[in-house]
């Protein structure tokens, strides 16, 4: 309500701005008042000082709000390969920022020391090789720097060894939500189609092939410390992406295909939420909800619940009306809390079972749904 208030106050003030030069050239009428719509020096001098003034603004608001929001940014990574990745950012900002410092100071100082003046002609300039190869040599250089810094890096994070040992999981993404399966013992998916979608199988798991008779389905994602994970991802509906902040991570979920990503965590649940950063961080977002359930409270509804940090898993492409809701709880426990966890999770073929399991009937006689129809129907003939 605030910021509403705030863009109303500012074009109402923009209006009586526009209002004030619209009274202001009323008041010159009679006097000498040049409408010939040609710049003259005046007019070419004011626009040079307003460049200083758009660069000053620009500066001004850069700093502004790397003091005013950096403590917004994302802190320690808790992947493996998460320096590699801030790494490649923060050389790639550094670039950004002395690039864009020295090219706007040199755009608004050359737009006012060679501003218009009466009588002045511009020098006709056709070409320099010289400064050609200057201006297009030194960014493709740089770029391709870059470029290959970042396919270094992409490189190292995407390799995984067929001979390492790794956990294999596939994450599940369909509007609005996230889904889970592990490959079980044997470290092998079973194969998958929409087509099969039926009931608690809501995957489309092949229930025929071998591979998917120790898979594991859940809503959860569990991972262990220390342990490479080999994450592969299907969409159900339309295009989204996994995005998993902390581990600096992130995929397209694409329909009909398979996508990949591999990474290591390094820090569980516990630990993350103990660095300084994290506690201090945690604090602030509590005190601002103990604020708020103040006002909460003082109009009678329910206070807002303490605040607690964890891991998660969040969709980064628009994909609906609640995209914004659509994110999956991430634990990272110890390798022992991880195998007790994961020990005490049916099977996909268990559930499947169960689902399709005779139902009993009135009477403690278990069996199935035709049987039961034709018991009714049975005791209904009797009592006539």
């Amino acid at each position: 309500m605030t910021s509403l208030l705030v863009i109303i106050v500012l074009v109402l003030l923009a209006i009586a701005l526009w209002q004030l030069t619209k009274i202001f050239d009323l008041t010159q009428v009679g006097g000498e008042a040049d409408d010939s719509q040609i710049a003259n020096d005046g007019d070419n001098n004011t626009q040079g000082y307003l460049m200083f003034g758009f660069l000053a603004f620009i500066y001004i608001f850069t700093i502004y709000g790397l003091i005013k929001w950096s403590s917004l940014v994302l802190h320690t990574p808790a992947s493996a390969h998460g320096d590699d990745i801030d790494n490649l950012m923060n050389v790639t900002w550094v670039l950004i920022f002395i690039v864009q410092a020295i090219t706007q100071v040199l755009l608004h100082y050359f737009a006012f020391k060679y501003r218009g003046k009466q009588g002045q002609k511009a020098l006709f300039f056709s070409d320099s090789t010289k400064l050609e190869v200057i201006w297009s040599g030194i960014p493709a250089v740089v770029l391709a720097v870059l470029i290959l810094f970042g396919l270094y890096a992409w490189t190292n994070i995407m390799f995984v060894d067929e001979d390492e040992e790794t956990i294999v999981v596939e994450v599940y993404a369909q509007q609005f939500k996230w889904t889970a399966r592990y490959a079980g013992p044997d470290n092998v998916l079973g194969k998958a189609n929409v087509r099969l979608i039926d009931g608690v199988n809501t995957l489309g798991v092949d229930m025929s092939d071998p591979n998917a008779q120790d898979d594991i389905v859940v809503s959860e994602l569990h991972i262990p410390k220390g342990k490479k994970v080999h994450f592969k991802f299907r969409s159900q509906d339309v295009l989204h992406s996994a995005y998993f902040p902390h581990f600096r991570a992130q995929m397209n979920c694409v329909p009909g295909m398979v996508t990949e990503f591999a990474f290591e965590p390094i820090y569980t649940s516990d630990e993350y939420r103990q660095l300084p950063y994290m506690v201090e961080k945690v604090a602030n977002i509590n005190a601002i909800r103990t604020k708020k359930s103040a006002e909460l409270v003082a109009k009678g509804e329910p206070a807002l619940d303490p605040y607690t940090f964890d891991y998660l898993l969040l969709c980064n492409k628009i994909c609906g009306a609640s995209h914004y809701n659509m994110q999956m709880k991430v634990v990272v426990d110890t390798p022992e809390d991880y195998k007790k966890w994961l020990s005490e999770k049916p099977t996909l073929v268990q559930e499947v079972k169960a689902a399709n399991a005779p139902k009993p009937v009135e009477g403690g006689v278990e069996t199935d749904s035709t049987k039961a129809k034709d018991t009714a129907a049975i005791a209904k003939i009797a009592m006539k």
